[in-house]
């Protein structure tokens, strides 16, 4: 079973990870019809999508303080007790493998939550009667540690031809990211925040969670549907689901909003009105997860510029694992065919537990919005907890 927790803080897992990327429909630009995704991870495992914290999508609390003091404790806190009330209403669902997977900010949910399930079990009963029992965490261009995310992006961004070199050399010369813990007291002076906003402006036109991707020309529906694609990205899919999740027939349907909120759903909530916590690197948890053997693998698509390739590299790096599994292609087939699907190197950790860090070739932010077909190819490898296909065709030749 894996639990999916994607994009944030506020944004749903329901819109995005469920309506966009890994769940078994998407909307067409009608905004009303469904049509399926035959890349979607219930081929792989029994998903679950949670809208988190309390305020996201379809979620609310009976206590409007709570919106207040939404903050990365409080989510891995509220989504644990969510996980443990699940169990209890579906318990033949207990003992089984649990997988928790997220991207974006996601990347500090997920550890967290894995921290906080890790806590539990060692405060209660033995970790082999526990309902929860956690196998590996996923994280997609993920929030790891503030310095090297910010670092990387910015490196990231001169090294695709995104910025110019006079903008490139201003950020290298007056942004000493790795000065502090906290990326934007290490970025404080003015002739850094010149040059870094120089290069915000550069993007100002393009998408920056995939610099490839075309932008929505024509936001709103579109009826007749147009015939959608699977290998075609529309970036327009916001408005479908949008417009999707906020038909009452829908609602009705997934019986959701039942309490009648004052307030459409929408992807990214506006009802939180303060983030009271935000870790400046999990990196120790990750250590922590590894020496309690649980699974991580860290993922990128190379198209993201928001937490790019170059991020989840540098953050990876700061953890100084040795390599188990040096750096090579992977490709898109089962059968180690085909397409290359992005490169992997896997490292041991220090005392137990492995990480692997994997890239997606074409994917932005969201990677199965962009490569479903590589996407779901990437976690059905890892939850066998083998390695991704190499090219057995390569070796012949």
């Amino acid at each position: 079973m894996g639990v999916d927790g994607r994009t944030g803080p506020g944004c749903s897992s329901l819109g995005y990870g469920a309506m966009e990327e890994l769940g078994p429909f998407r909307v067409k630009s009608d905004g009303k019809t469904l049509y399926r995704n035959p890349y979607a991870w219930n081929n792989a495992a029994n998903v679950l999508f949670l809208e988190s914290p309390a305020g996201v999508g379809f979620s609310y609390s009976n206590t409007t303080a709570d919106y207040s003091r939404s903050g990365d404790n409080k989510t891995a806190e509220d989504a644990l007790r969510f996980l443990l009330n699940w169990m209890e209403k579906f318990p033949e669902y207990k003992g089984r493998d649990l997988y928790l997977a997220g991207e974006s900010y996601a990347g500090h949910y997920v550890p967290q939550l894995a921290h906080a399930i890790l806590g539990h079990a060692a405060a209660g009963k033995p970790s082999s009667s526990s309902p929860l029992n956690l196998r590996g965490i996923m994280i997609g261009n993920a929030v790891i540690n503030d310095w090297t995310d910010t670092k990387g992006m910015y490196d990231f961004f001169w090294t695709h031809a995104l910025i110019s070199d006079a903008t490139a050399d201003a950020i290298g010369r007056h942004c000493n990211f790795s000065a502090a813990a906290d990326a934007d007291a290490a970025a404080s002076n003015d002739k850094c925040n010149e040059a870094t906003s120089e290069a915000d402006e550069a993007l100002q036109d393009i998408d920056i969670y995939n610099i490839y991707a075309p932008n929505c020309q024509s936001p709103g529906l579109v009826s007749p549907p147009i015939t959608p694609s699977m290998d075609r990205f529309d970036p327009c899919s916001d408005y479908y689901v949008n417009a999707y999740l906020n038909d009452p027939d829908v609602q009705r349907a997934l019986h959701a909003n039942v309490t009648r909120l004052d307030h459409p759903w929408s992807a990214c909530s506006d009802v939180l009105r303060r983030w009271t916590d935000s870790a400046t690197t999990v990196l120790p948890i990750l250590t922590e997860l590894l020496n309690n053997d649980i699974r991580v693998w860290v993922y990128s698509g190379d198209t993201d510029g928001r937490v790019p390739v170059t991020s989840s590299r540098y953050s990876v790096n700061q953890l100084q694992l040795p390599v188990a599994a040096k750096w090579r292609a992977w490709f898109s087939s089962t059968q180690g065919a085909g397409e290359v699907g992005g490169y992997t190197v896997q490292y041991k950790g220090k005392e137990k537990g492995s990480l692997s860090l994997v890239t997606v070739r074409g994917a932005g932010h969201e990677v199965p919005s962009y490569q479903p077909r590589r996407a779901l190819v990437l976690v059905q490898g890892f939850l066998a907890g083998k390695t991704l296909p190499g090219c057995k065709t390569c070796e012949s030749a």
